[in-house]
């Protein structure tokens, strides 16, 4: 490509101009690789000077839309440049700034920035440190204020049932009350004095019974239902007031807990823990002259285990009787096997295939179990929900759950007679899994749903 450099016309007087153009085009084209100077004559006859010199870049001349495209690119890149020029000199500034609070001071040297920066590095891992050990701490109350609620939040299910149990005390206490103030004494002796087993002094036929007194809850799903009892016979070590209990919701029950005074049972802190050669089953079980007499497990057997010198006496099994949920009562529990004391002595009531599941009593002799004397009644063992036995004259109850159940049947063995009833008799917490007859104190002792409960009886008078 050649550009033109400039154009003169000749004349004498012009020369200096042509000279100057000359020299300046010179100038203008240092660095060029060539250069040519040409004359001739115009059209007119005048004599024209033209300077050209080669592009070092471009091998022909661009065309003016050619030109300008290449003026609007250099415009671009420039204005690209200046727009990099700017962040460079912005992110220069911030370096300075950063520099500058790093060393503390415009005339700090390498020494007194390295050493700057291990200060601000120092102080930031002081802050670091500080804030992890406030979260700590802050995990550590949120882990204890957990810790706290849940406790807070047992014990307050504690004082709930413990409030429920005094209501319940309190309603029979306030029942009772009521009931000696109208003058309905409920026994027609004084249940204070000894009325030795075996005798008839005192018995009568069962005519009232009373309103049940909540003495004990049980404290685990394991008492949901079972057995408690006294002895009507007691012998040394033992006295009136000692009371055993057993948990019979399990498959290898065994342990019988031993109280030795009624305040024990009552807070339930017992005073022994008998563990049984062999597991119970069903929640007839009672503790007769100083024996514990009960069902083993799967099976018509009953054992004697006599708890002061805690060994097994005598085994005998029950001829024919059904076992192991074959003849229940209607609430189950496998309560196939229901041992009973009254004024008489130690009595069973079982059913058989032979009796088609109607109620059989046998009264045993207590040394080695023997059956001595045996009742088959009109009654389905299955139909009713419990049974006991008050001087030789078996009752039974009508329902296990209905909160207005009855006492709805007699048979005497005496008379060899039955007959209907229909005595009031409450099942406070509606799920009655025992009810047993104490002939020494004159109550009924039962358990109701985790519930240990005695009800006063009226007997009429023989």
């Amino acid at each position: 490509m050649r550009f033109f450099c400039a154009r003169c016309f000749c004349a004498q007087s012009e020369m200096p101009a042509v000279q100057l153009l000359l020299l300046a085009c010179l100038v203008w084209d240092v660095g060029a690789r060539t250069a040519q100077l040409q004359k001739a004559n115009d059209r007119s006859g005048r004599c024209q000077y033209t300077f050209t010199v080669a592009s070092p870049n471009e091998p022909s001349c661009p065309e003016q839309g050619q030109a300008m495209s290449v003026i609007h690119d250099l415009q671009r890149d420039s204005s690209a440049q200046r727009t990099d020029l700017e962040s460079t000199k912005a992110r220069l500034s911030s370096l300075e700034s950063l520099v500058h609070r790093l060393t503390l001071g415009q005339g700090a040297g390498p020494q007194e920035t390295h050493e700057g920066l291990q200060k601000e590095m120092s102080s930031l891992r002081r802050e670091r440190d500080q804030l992890e050990t406030q979260i700590r701490d802050l995990e550590t109350a949120y882990s204890n204020l957990l810790r706290d609620k849940s406790v807070l939040e047992e014990e307050k299910k504690r004082l709930r049932q413990e409030i429920e149990d005094l209501a319940g005390r309190l309603e029979s206490s306030s029942q009772e009350v009521a009931r000696l103030r109208r003058g309905q004494c409920p026994q027609t002796r004084d249940t204070t004095q000894d009325v030795p087993p075996g005798s008839r002094e005192g018995c009568g036929e069962l005519v009232w019974v009373g309103e049940p007194l909540t003495l004990r809850t049980a404290e685990t799903i394991t008492g949901k239902y079972g057995v408690w009892m006294r002895d009507p016979k007691p012998t040394y070590p033992y006295t009136r007031e000692t009371t055993w209990r057993v948990d019979t919701v399990g498959t290898d029950v065994r342990q019988v807990f031993e109280y030795d005074l009624m305040s024990q049972f009552m807070q339930g802190y017992p005073s022994k823990v008998h563990v049984l050669p062999r597991p119970l089953e069903s929640t007839g079980a009672v503790v007769y002259e100083g024996s514990l007499y009960f069902q083993g497990a799967k099976s018509r057997t009953v054992v004697r285990y006599e708890l002061n010198t805690e060994t097994v006496k005598t085994e005998k099994e029950i001829p024919g009787a059904g076992y192991h949920g074959q003849f229940p009562y209607s609430w189950g529990g496998y309560t196939d096997i229901d041992l009973a004391v009254d004024e008489a002595g130690l009595w069973v009531i079982y059913s058989t295939e032979e009796a088609k599941g109607a109620i059989i009593l046998s009264r045993l002799n207590p040394e080695d179990l023997e059956l001595e004397q045996t009742w088959e009644t009109n009654i389905r063992k299955q139909s009713v929900a419990n049974a006991f036995i008050i001087c030789g004259t078996l009752y039974t109850v009508s329902s296990y759950s209905s909160a207005d159940s009855t006492i709805n049947f007699a048979y005497d063995t005496g008379t060899d007679s039955s007959k209907t009833l229909t005595i009031p008799f409450k099942n406070r917490y509606k799920y009655s899994s025992m009810i047993d007859y104490n002939p020494l104190e004159k109550k009924l002792f039962a358990w109701d749903n985790f519930n240990m409960v005695t009800y006063d009886i009226k007997l009429s008078k023989m």
